[in-house]
């Protein structure tokens, strides 16, 4: 840093959104795949409940 840039430096400008319209075709699928998303979460959460995904894996025995 030269002497000519003290201080903080500027954030750079983040470009600007366009907000996008949707049919209703478009909203139906966004929330069909939300309720999927929803749906696959309690699962795992379920799942995560009762025990761990596919067992232990091997296991070595310490013998050489």
């Amino acid at each position: 840093m030269s002497s000519k840039q003290g201080g903080k430096a500027k954030p750079l400008k983040q470009a600007k959104v366009e907000k996008k319209e949707y049919d209703e075709t478009d909203k139906v699928n966004i929330q069909k795949k939300k309720d999927e998303e929803k749906a696959l979460k309690e699962l795992r959460a379920k799942a995560a409940q009762k025990g761990s995904f596919g067992g232990s894996g091997l296991k070595k025995s310490g013998k050489k």
